[in-house]
């Protein structure tokens, strides 16, 4: 907390998760450091809790590294996974990055709120995202990058910051396979919806989710 406050962050600390969880119900923050091991519930079910009803990041604080509680951690909508034990600057610099990733606009949206009335609905206890009041099956990945994409309406995103969104580690061979998901993605919206493009490319730079005018 210190090396933050240092950064120019403003902070509160909370021992409890149900604190912290009434507290973030009233107050709106821009970020959440969560530690797994809490007194009354584990970092994974309030991150659960916290996302009925806020978008908000969320970095994970651990002192069990290995896959499985990392990809738990993602799958519940978390930005970051960071192992104890760490130094204070490296969390530092993974809330910064965090922000900088994540911009204004996605920070305390409310998780079941449509990203446009009658266009999107998120249920992130189901992981089912609605299109135009239709459920899409989906695979996991499509699921992360258009949960990603409409959290974030207008907002142009690489490649490279799409695997990251989704969990997967960037890697040069490996980016295309998102033009892979996008056109499955737009595949199934087609089904639903055939004239709407909401998922829009951008040649040279990635994709954005464009919300329909009206």
């Amino acid at each position: 907390m210190f090396a933050l406050r240092g950064e120019g962050y403003t902070t509160t600390w909370m021992a409890l998760a149900g604190d912290a969880l009434e507290f973030l119900q009233r107050t709106p923050v821009d970020l959440v450091v969560l530690d797994v091991g809490l007194p009354d519930i584990t970092g994974f079910e309030a991150c659960r809790r916290l996302r009925r009803f806020s978008e908000v990041p969320v970095i994970f604080l651990t002192a069990r590294g290995d896959e499985v509680d990392r990809i738990v951690g993602l799958e519940l909508g978390a930005d970051d996974y960071v192992v104890k034990p760490f130094s204070p600057r490296e969390v530092a610099t993974r809330v910064r990055t965090v922000l900088r990733r994540s911009g204004p606009a996605a920070q305390t949206r409310a998780a079941g709120t449509d990203a446009r009335p009658g266009e999107f609905r998120i249920d992130r206890e189901r992981l089912q995202i609605h299109y135009l009041e239709q459920p899409l099956q989906l695979t996991p990945h499509e699921y992360k990058l258009l949960l990603h994409l409409v959290a974030h309406p207008q907002r142009v995103f690489s490649r490279e910051q799409l695997l990251e969104a989704i969990g997967s580690v960037p890697d040069a061979g490996y980016e295309r396979n998102v033009d892979g998901h996008v056109k499955s993605l737009r595949a199934k919206l087609r089904q639903i919806a055939p004239d709407a493009e909401p998922i829009q490319t951008h040649r040279g730079f990635g994709y954005r989710y464009s919300p329909a005018q009206g």
